[in-house]
């Protein structure tokens, strides 16, 4: 029987919906307990989510400081200190918090985008590389059995050379002024989301997808931002111009305000001997169609390669999804802090969790994009 990860929390309260998947997710494998938690700033608030959550009073903390700072004493003296913390709180404390619990040695898997800004990103990078401790990105779309399988595919060369990639994340919840009160509100806000809206909500996971499976990423692009939304302070649609090194072109749009969409993301691989597309809200499907050949479906549980098998869980047929892909990265990532506390080479699965390496590339599209925005759309270096 493996040894259940001792784990906590930061973010994720009452009302917060992405705090809630993280803990479905890492439920899912049983290999965390949910130890430790500030769930909230608020004391009452943290308090009750706790409770709710199963976490002892004792070790509820309505600041994520001391939370930090005693649970690291508890690790040193082997009495019990969480192995791992899931930051899951609005974008400007990801980097304090992840500082925070860095500092005592203490594994990081923290929701996107890594940070709010490039050069805190690369502050953070640095800081991590000094420490004992391990960091996990949890772009959710990268556990999928068929986005592994996927990115096999490119890496073995069945779609040949990249020559267009297109990649969309459309949704429309933030179409409404509605849209701007409750758990989403702080979206707009750039005191707490950071500078990027839309486009560091989801322009950042189509990113990452497209660099993940493609394995490029773009040299130079041309970018716009737009806000539909009177009063909306930040943008809630991006279309940008992506140009690789190898002479491929492709395009990212992203928006949440495309009426009628859920939770569209897709992604379009033309190569110099097939295409290969992937879309979201049918994740157990990848379509490759040879030059001149006949579409080939591929599906989740018949798919021949490693990376798919390792990250499949039951038999071909039954719908794998969201919350199974996240819990794949939460599985890889107790996987790999195991090994890492052992002492003993890193597992398989290691090589497909996104990771800082993924955050600060994520920071420099999105500083490219804003640069070029303000240019006007000009081209800029990413």
């Amino acid at each position: 029987m493996r040894k259940r990860l001792r784990w906590g929390m930061v973010g994720g309260g009452h009302g917060a919906f992405i705090g809630a998947v993280h803990r479905m997710a890492a439920r899912l494998d049983d290999r965390y307990e949910l130890l430790a938690g500030a769930l909230s700033g608020n004391a009452e608030r943290a308090a009750a989510s706790a409770a709710d959550a199963g976490i002892a009073p004792e070790r509820s903390y309505a600041d994520w400081r001391e939370m930090a700072q005693r649970e690291g004493a508890l690790r040193r003296a082997g009495r019990g200190g969480i192995d791992a913390v899931s930051i899951v709180t609005p974008n400007h404390l990801h980097a304090p918090v992840a500082r925070a619990f860095l500092a005592e040695g203490i594994h990081i898997i923290c929701d996107k985008p890594l940070t709010v800004s490039l050069a805190e990103a690369l502050e953070l990078q640095a800081l991590a590389r000094r420490s004992s401790a391990l960091f996990v990105l949890t772009h959710t779309y990268t556990g999928y059995p068929m986005v592994r399988h996927a990115r096999s595919l490119v890496a073995q060369g069945a779609i040949g050379e990249l020559r267009l990639l297109q990649v969309e994340y459309s949704q429309d919840w933030w179409a409404d002024a509605a849209a701007l009160t409750g758990e989403g509100g702080w979206r707009e806000d750039p005191a707490i989301a950071g500078p990027a809206g839309t486009l560091g909500d989801v322009g950042i996971h189509a990113y990452q997808l497209a660099n993940y499976v493609s394995g490029a990423e773009p040299a130079g692009i041309a970018a716009e931002l737009h806000t539909f939304m009177p009063g909306r302070r930040l943008d809630d649609h991006v279309q940008v111009m992506l140009r690789y090194a190898n002479g491929a072109r492709g395009t990212l749009w992203a928006s949440q305000v495309a009426t009628g969409c859920e939770n569209a993301l897709s992604l379009r691989l033309y190569g110099s001997r097939a295409q290969l597309r992937f879309d979201q809200e049918e994740p157990n499907v990848l379509w490759l169609t040879p030059q001149g050949g006949v579409a080939q479906r591929i599906t989740r549980g018949r798919a021949d390669s490693e990376a798919a098998a390792h990250a499949t869980r039951i038999p071909a047929g039954h719908p794998e999804g969201y919350i199974e892909a996240f819990a794949q990265l939460y599985r890889d990532a107790a996987d790999l802090i195991a090994a890492h506390e052992a002492g003993v080479a890193a597992p398989p699965g290691a090589a497909y969790l996104p990771g800082l390496e993924d955050g600060v590339s994520g920071h420099r599209f999105i500083d490219a994009v804003l640069r070029s925005h303000r240019a006007n759309s000009a081209w800029v270096a990413v």
